[in-house]
């Protein structure tokens, strides 16, 4: 089958090899890949800059498609089922993250497109404990992106809870900043999405998805947008999707006392000059966020589902998997706000 592998550490040394199909055995399920988001973590570990992949490895992780072939001990997945899977692959199952299904801590997990071949090929297989079938109302297309909407439930519903009357500061219009901000009107909170002027067709989109009010920092004063509308207090929640150190320091001072800040995004560097100051003063919860947990992926697949978020709409640019080079340089341009590869 056709497979697009990182061959070796390093910039690019991508190739689309033709490699054996995987077999569906024990637990496993083998899916017909369709579509497959390419992700920012996707564009570091071509870049070489991503250390967690163990190469040789087929990438990609953000898929959906069809069920082709299941192993002896799966029981409730069937073959010709529409499905997604979380990117978990492997875990130890005996520590206590993997007790409490938070399998995104587990210090022994393998994950799909990182440590086992993931879903820039034809095929691959996921274990059945992972796997979710799609409702019938929701696309193949959108649920490519169930996986970096499940990240956004995960942070905006499991490490703080956004709830109806909220005001909710967003940095960084991507894809993430997107599925933010409509996890976040899903519960009925006002979203303000702060980015900069080169952001402006996905803020532009961010309007047409229903978010209350979007802001060029470059143009428009942050500050006086937010203390307007809280009545000087700052928002109730906080979340950086931009992994930018000046973000973060100009956010903190616009939450709330006692509010919470959900860190999402990566910084370039693993040390950076962040306010404390103010996180102390004004008793703020600075919240870390990694990736997903088994109940981000159900809540996901319900607001796909009661269309409560639209991640099909995130989508600008489809391209087979044979012209997949096209695909990556086009999301490594940063002119496409999502890019999916079709297999």
């Amino acid at each position: 089958m056709k497979a697009l592998t990182k061959t070796k550490p390093g910039y690019d040394n991508m190739e689309l090899l033709d490699i054996v199909e995987p077999v569906a055995e024990k637990n496993l399920v083998k899916i017909k890949v369709e579509f497959s988001g390419i992700c920012g973590s996707d564009l570091h570990s071509f870049k070489g800059e991503y250390a967690n992949i163990k190469t040789p490895v087929v990438l990609g992780h953000e898929f959906s498609g069809v069920v082709v072939e299941i192993g002896s001990e799966v029981k409730k997945v069937k073959v010709g089922d529409r499905v997604t899977s979380e990117t978990t692959f492997e875990t130890c199952g005996e520590c206590d993250y993997c007790k409490s299904k938070d399998y995104n801590l587990c210090p022994s997990r393998r994950g799909i497109g990182t440590q086992v071949n993931g879903s820039f090929a034809e095929y691959l297989i996921s274990r059945e404990e992972s796997v979710h079938v799609l409702p019938e109302e929701v696309s193949s297309l959108s649920a490519a992106l169930t996986e970096p909407l499940a990240c956004c439930v995960h942070a905006a519903l499991e490490k703080t809870t956004v709830v109806k009357d909220d005001v909710v500061l967003v940095f960084g219009p991507g894809p993430i900043g997107l599925l933010v901000s409509q996890v976040a009107k899903s519960q009925g909170a006002y979203v303000i999405l702060a980015g900069v002027t080169k952001d402006k067709e996905r803020m532009n989109l961010a309007t047409e998805l229903g978010i209350d009010r979007v802001v060029d920092i470059l143009q428009e004063d942050l500050e006086k947008v937010v203390m307007e509308k809280t009545n000087n207090y700052g928002v109730n929640k906080a979340f950086d999707c931009s992994g930018v150190i000046h973000a973060v320091n100009q956010g903190l001072k616009l939450v709330k006392k006692k509010g919470d800040f959900v860190q999402i995004g990566i910084f370039a560097k693993s040390m950076n000059e962040m306010n404390q100051e103010v996180i102390v003063q004004r008793e703020i919860n600075y919240i870390g966020c990694r990736s997903q947990k088994p109940s981000s992926w159900v809540t996901s697949l319900e607001l796909l589902k009661n269309k409560k978020v639209d991640t099909e709409k995130l989508v600008t640019k489809i391209v087979p998997l044979d012209d997949w080079r096209d695909g990556i340089d086009a999301a490594m341009q940063g002119t496409e706000i999502k890019v999916v590869i079709r297999s």
